[in-house]
């Protein structure tokens, strides 16, 4: 059985940015809090935790420590939040998220209303939504453009997308909005929000399953740019299984495959992938 990587797999910058950020936060300034998961990876997240990161899901949660801000950024209503705490503030959002969430106050201040392609229940999607002021609607599917848009939507619309979404689905999205609610469109404003390292793994991943029988998605259950990359190996037809470890792999999985592709999301550290690969080859000897 051959094991083949995608050229693109692992840990993006943002991931890498904020996990650095926070270690020499840690180092300098004695143990911090981070106000969720630091990514969705709980290897990550164990590793930062005996570094002096501790998680805390809550702005209740706060204590004298200072407090870290994940990669995917919050709402300006937290900020405020930590501000009238006196918190001391350790900033790791993710540049392309905190460029997404920029556009969404721009357009909201410029009257437009923001729809935003993407996971409502998403910490990112959460945080883009206050950027807009409330002016924002949250989808999760095409399949929702069915629906009246809401009556306060104005007729000049913006469309955003968590920046994890694949770039076949967010055009697709914009074409279905476009084409069911044009009598309400006065003006449509597009803007690719999407991150370029994820949008690479899933060209990668794509490539590969071309070439392979079955593919293995590493990465936390959690993380959406993960579940994509399987997404996008599935839509391929190839067999397909999403494992946060190489635990995970069954080897009854294997059984009548040649080639097996694997793939990993950007929050997914190189340890874990060197395991699971590791476990592959055992497999296969």
């Amino acid at each position: 059985m051959q094991v083949i990587k995608a050229k693109e797999l692992g840990f993006c910058m943002g991931v890498r940015r904020a996990v650095d950020m926070m270690e020499a936060a840690a180092g300098e300034m004695g143990p911090i809090t981070s106000l969720g998961s630091t990514v969705h990876n709980p290897q990550v997240v164990d590793r930062l935790r005996g570094r002096g990161v501790d998680v805390i899901a809550t702005l209740q949660a706060i204590d004298a420590r200072p407090v870290a801000i994940t990669a995917h950024g919050v709402g300006p209503e937290v900020m405020q939040e930590l501000q009238s705490r006196g918190a001391a503030v350790v900033g790791t959002t993710c540049p392309i998220v905190t460029r997404a969430q920029q556009w969404a106050k721009r357009l909201s201040d410029e009257g437009f209303g923001v729809i935003i392609f993407g996971d409502p229940d998403h910490k990112e999607v959460r945080g883009i939504v206050g950027w807009a002021g409330g002016k924002a609607v949250t989808m999760r599917t095409e399949a929702e453009l069915a629906a009246p848009l809401p009556e306060w939507m104005p007729s000049r619309i913006a469309a955003l997308s968590q920046t994890t979404e694949t770039e076949a689905h967010f055009a697709s999205f914009v074409q279905t909005l476009l084409s069911t609610h044009m009598d309400r469109i006065s003006e449509l404003r597009v803007v690719n929000t999407l991150c370029n390292a994820t949008t690479s793994q899933q060209a990668a991943t794509e490539e590969l399953a071309q070439q392979v029988d079955l593919m293995v998605v590493v990465g936390g259950r959690e993380s959406a740019n993960t579940r994509h990359l399987a997404d996008v190996a599935r839509e391929r037809g190839i067999e397909t299984y999403h494992v946060e470890s190489a635990s995970e792999l069954d080897p009854a999985w294997f059984a009548g495959h040649d080639r097996v592709g694997v793939a990993a999301g950007a929050s997914t550290p190189d340890a874990v992938i060197d395991e699971v690969v590791a476990r592959l080859h055992d497999l296969a000897a």
